[in-house]
């Protein structure tokens, strides 16, 4: 990850534990597709319990991986704009 924003200058870089709210948004967004997918499809194609149980551990191992920057963007995004300039301490993008 880079330390500063290219543009901006703002500074992505923050404390020990920052981005522990990424991980909560990761975990509901996988949730979200491994229940949902799993559903879905149970209603749709209607799949065995051990189809089920397959896809659902194939997409919570998954998801999560490929989610990961996402998440942490969307933290970070959420910081952004809850605090304030004075807060930020940064000019913003």
């Amino acid at each position: 990850m880079h330390e500063r924003c290219a543009a901006c200058a703002l500074r992505f870089e923050r404390e020990p534990g920052y981005f522990v709210g990424a991980i909560y948004i990761n975990y509901a967004v996988t949730a979200a597709v491994a229940l949902g997918g799993v559903l879905v499809l149970d209603a749709v194609v209607g799949l065995t319990l051990a189809q089920e149980l397959t896809l659902a551990v194939g997409l919570a191992v998954l998801v999560p991986v490929f989610f990961f920057r996402y998440a942490r963007s969307l933290w970070f995004l959420l910081n952004y704009l809850v605090a304030t300039a004075a807060q930020r301490r940064e000019r913003p993008c």
